[in-house]
């Protein structure tokens, strides 16, 4: 039997799921983050490449350690584009990230409260590269949409810098989950082996170097505290998940294995 695999579409996780689809050992499946985590819950993927939050929105997950999709600074494929001159009444969400929808909100409600109106309404639109096309005053991209949209008029956030410079600490969009009940011990392997794969597509990912896939203890750190207000503004309610392995990765010997 092989191990049910689940990656995102987009360049960004490229570095992530080199040669995955033609491991013998995995059965690959890309699709949206949202559409991932349906099936990581139905219990046909073993794991999957989701967004950070899906781990402590139900108990029972694991956590790969020491691989991700983070930033430190900006992350140039997650942005947030507003109408200037007017306070934001409506918000047009990509909901492919659930992790990014979530970041939008807290972003909202700590850093640009003032900007917001008190009837602020959020809709989910089609996913676009053309933002300034829509009616919102706020509308968020995800993915290859939200590196190569056009801001047009619009004023272009990215999400990575908003929380850098609200908290001082990176950010992790997402997480390899593993569901209750999956072999643990098989998926990580497969995991290690991709990375390890994926360290010549960093070049080819669309972030020109703003996104990073090795976490360290400051991606944990910034990982903990938005896990933590997540729960403190009521977007998730479960326990900070247990991680398979806390040793760290010795990547020379990986390659020998």
């Amino acid at each position: 039997m092989t191990i049910r695999i689940g990656g995102v579409p987009y360049g960004v996780g490229a570095p992530l799921l080199a040669g995955m689809d033609s491991d013998p050992a995995v059965t690959l499946v890309r699709e949206a983050p949202t559409r991932l985590i349906e099936r990581l819950r139905g219990g046909t993927l073993d794991c999957a490449l989701v967004s950070s939050i899906e781990a402590i929105r139900a108990p029972g997950y694991v956590v790969a350690p020491g691989l991700g999709i983070a930033c430190k600074q900006e992350i140039r494929s997650v942005r947030a584009f507003r109408r200037p001159g007017t306070p934001i009444r409506s918000v047009g969400l990509d909901q492919s990230s659930a992790t990014s929808v979530a970041l939008l909100r807290l972003l909202l409600t700590n850093v640009h409260a003032a900007d917001v109106a008190p009837d602020v309404r959020f809709e989910t639109i089609a996913p676009t590269r053309a933002p300034d096309a829509l009616p919102h005053d706020l509308v968020l991209l995800i993915g290859d949409n939200g590196l190569l949209a056009d801001p047009g008029r619009r004023e272009a956030w990215d999400l990575g810098r908003e929380w850098r410079r609200w908290t001082g600490l990176p950010f992790v969009f997402a997480l390899w989950v593993v569901r209750a009940g999956a072999d643990a011990a098989a998926v990580l392997p497969a995991l290690r082996a991709a990375r390890e794969r994926g360290r010549k597509l960093a070049a080819v990912d669309g972030t020109h170097g703003a996104a990073h896939y090795d976490l360290d203890d400051d991606d944990r750190r910034g990982l903990a505290r938005f896990w933590a207000e997540c729960r403190a503004h009521g977007l998730a309610t479960a326990g900070d998940p247990p991680f398979l392995d806390r040793a760290p990765v010795d990547h020379d010997s990986e390659t020998t294995r």
